[in-house]
């Protein structure tokens, strides 16, 4: 199938910030003639290549078994607080991952696209190491070409929005000023900019394992309609690493 032809999507965790975005932007475009979203819940919205696929997370595979794609995409995640404790955080950020490449390996996926996040092989915090084992994973499950993000902190509008939400949006990208050189990749980026970089990483060229921090991140987001030519190596773009 060549890079131009329209394909099968496959996307989880439609219903989250940055996915609810890769979401949009799918929809959006013409590189995918269906898109079939993986989620709890009824996502609530009509459109003629969106197929909502309505799922139990424990029972992922067996529920998506049979269902074909070409490129699966991974925006799943939570934070220890949304989860309530430490085993759920671990489901959730290795269990799920983990279970919905399988899924996306046995329906034939030749492109697998992972949100993950800045400092993932870098820190031994439980949440960075949950990153880093779902990501040396999904890289064992030999898909064709794995895209895996690690974009610093994200911003945008979430659900539910706190005061600290809003005291971020205000100052981190003050804070992107004086994170430079080998601290760039912590900068905090629009989490509408990291979801159109997954659509982009599609359009690259590229195949294998590589990696993206923020400014390969913002260059994939440039990335506006199917490339045939691969770009110039992106310097944080390279083989993942095991955490």
């Amino acid at each position: 199938m060549a890079d131009s032809e329209p394909k099968v999507a496959l996307l989880a965790g439609a219903s989250g910030l940055v996915g609810s975005h890769v979401l949009d932007a799918l929809l959006n475009a013409s590189d995918f003639s269906r898109v079939f979203a993986v989620t709890r819940r009824p996502l609530g919205r009509d459109h003629p290549r969106l197929a909502n696929r309505i799922v139990q997370f424990d029972r992922l595979e067996e529920q998506l078994k049979g269902l074909a794609c070409h490129t699966a995409f991974c925006c799943l995640g939570t934070t220890l607080r949304a989860a309530g404790s430490e085993q759920e955080l671990r489901a959730v950020e290795l269990g799920y991952v983990v279970a919905f490449a399988r899924a996306a390996r046995a329906g034939n996926a030749q492109r697998f696209v992972l949100l993950s996040c800045a400092g993932v092989g870098e820190s031994r915090s439980a949440h960075l190491v949950l990153k880093a084992q779902a990501e040396q994973a999904v890289t064992a499950l030999g898909f064709p070409t794995l895209d895996v993000l690690l974009p610093g902190p994200l911003l945008g509008l979430r659900r539910e929005i706190r005061p600290a939400d809003l005291a971020r949006g205000l100052t981190l990208p003050l804070v992107n000023v004086f994170l430079t050189g080998t601290r760039e990749s912590r900068r905090a980026i629009s989490a509408r900019t990291v979801a159109a970089a997954m659509l982009g990483v599609t359009r690259s060229g590229r195949r294998g394992a590589n990696r993206y921090t923020y400014s390969a991140i913002r260059a994939q987001a440039a990335l506006k309609s199917a490339a045939r030519a691969t770009p110039p190596a992106a310097k944080s773009a390279s083989r993942p690493r095991a955490g």
